[in-house]
């Protein structure tokens, strides 16, 4: 059917021109997205470099996700789709209940995907975990240090099992103060640096540094040859502006070392965070798919990648048209479902309801109310039926269901399908739509 036309092409021609005038090249980039052109802007938004590192977490966070119990070929297939998307750098589960078979056999799993990706373990605690990463063939590891003096014994694990058999934990060379935790950490990043590691520091706890502490934590690492500072924020309780100060600190104390950024999604401005590190000098973005992690969750991986690229025209390497596959992936994996409005990658981020002013808009400009055209991300538009649906939404929805409308069918169609969902209060499947139109058609004949 040739839905009645609304606009003449000579109308539909000079919206066109209008939207050009409103349009910059980057910010705009026909069948990928349309932005705002201040978006592009330096006096705007300030200078960002060319290219960003986006360090995948999932598999370690997804640890701390209550009730997700995997088992290890979900875990092996999940790796492989991750490392096939282009993230640069893919932190792994830890050490912990592994062998070292296991370990090698998953940094050869990502090489065999992507020898360019860098592959990280976690949580370093001790010399001997150290020696296992470097035997299993690691790129980097990551010697996690605690944000306080004395209070980070809180967070040692070894303490808690002593208490519970009725042991003394407590020994001369337990850290008191900021200086024993240091010197205790510059210890593992020396080690790991003799065995060939490259060194990352996650500083944890960094909403509650201050200037004085933060200074020496960034002196003592990077004195004992840390290669990135890793401004790590579990509660989720730094600002965007807060995080640039932090980064500018470590950068004017550390110029050679770089910085990266673990934030948290506690206020819903992770990536927010991660946009203001990076401009003030951050040149790596620790996140996970979907967000993953205990509380808050961190910044989405792909949420963050489509910020940076559509947004700033930052280049991150990332295979952006496999992410909402790997998100679906990631769901699964965990049982952990993001929200239908997700960005970039929920089930319904590409649907504005059924309104005709709104579905046909697409006949004019697809990037008008989306920003990004949904296959740039593997995604797609929906366009649902319902109460405020006009004749226009419902002869494309009837198109797409195989149906061949006619102005009667759909005119028929609408005002009975208004009925039926005013009856029942609920949206019409498609099963249902589809029914009646044949039912219609039927009694037509």
């Amino acid at each position: 059917m040739d839905k009645p036309p609304v606009f003449t092409p000579d109308e539909i021609a000079r919206f066109r021109a209008e939207l050009a005038t409103r349009r910059a090249p980057g910010a705009y980039e026909p069948g990928r997205w349309s932005v705002s052109p201040l978006n592009r802007r330096t006096d705007v938004t300030g200078s960002l470099p060319t290219t960003v590192r986006l360090r995948d977490a999932t598999l370690r966070s997804v640890e701390t996700l209550p009730g997700v119990v995997a088992p290890a070929e979900a875990k092996t297939a999940f790796l492989r789709r991750l490392v096939a998307c282009g993230v640069p750098e893919v932190v792994t589960a830890g050490l912990g209940g592994r062998d070292a078979t296991a370990l090698k056999a998953e940094v050869e799993l990502v090489k065999g995907e992507n020898p360019d990706c860098r592959v990280v373990c976690p949580l370093m605690r001790s010399p001997d975990d150290i020696d296992r990463a470097a035997a299993a063939g690691y790129d980097a590891v990551q010697v996690w240090v605690q944000g306080f003096g004395e209070t980070s014994l809180i967070y040692q694990a070894t303490v808690y099992g002593r208490a519970w058999r009725g042991e003394q934990w407590r020994a001369p060379d337990t850290p008191r103060d900021r200086s024993a935790v240091l010197a205790h950490a510059a210890r593992l990043v020396a080690h790991a640096r003799d065995r060939g590691l490259d060194v990352i520091v996650p500083l944890l706890m960094v909403s509650y540094a201050t200037e004085e502490t933060h200074e020496e934590s960034v002196a003592v690492l990077a004195g004992a040859g840390a290669g990135e500072l890793t401004l790590f924020d579990g509660p989720g309780a730094m600002s965007p502006e807060a995080f640039a100060h932090l980064v500018r600190l470590t950068k004017a104390r550390a110029p050679r070392v770089e910085v990266g950024l673990h934030p948290h999604n506690t206020f819903g401005l992770a990536v927010g965070c991660a946009v203001a590190a990076v401009r003030a000098g951050a040149t790596a973005v620790e996140l996970s798919v979907n967000g993953y992690c205990g509380g808050p969750g961190n910044a989405d991986l792909a949420a963050t990648a489509l910020a940076f690229e559509a947004l700033y025209g930052v280049h991150t390497g990332v295979r952006t048209e496999a992410l909402t596959e790997l998100a679906r992936v990631g769901a699964d994996l965990t049982n952990y479902h993001p929200a239908w409005n997700h960005p970039v990658t929920g089930t319904h981020a590409f649907c504005w309801g059924g309104m005709d002013l709104i579905t046909q808009e697409t006949e004019i400009d697809p990037l008008l109310h989306n920003c990004l055209e949904p296959a740039v991300v593997g995604n797609a538009r929906r366009i649902p039926f319902t109460p405020d649906s006009g004749p226009y939404t419902l002869a494309d929805k009837l198109t797409a269901l195989g149906v061949e409308p006619t102005p009667a069918l759909v005119d028929e169609v609408l005002t009975r399908g208004r009925e039926l969902m005013a009856r029942e209060g609920r949206l019409l499947t498609d099963g249902e739509l589809a029914g009646l139109a044949a039912s219609v058609a039927e009694e037509a004949r």
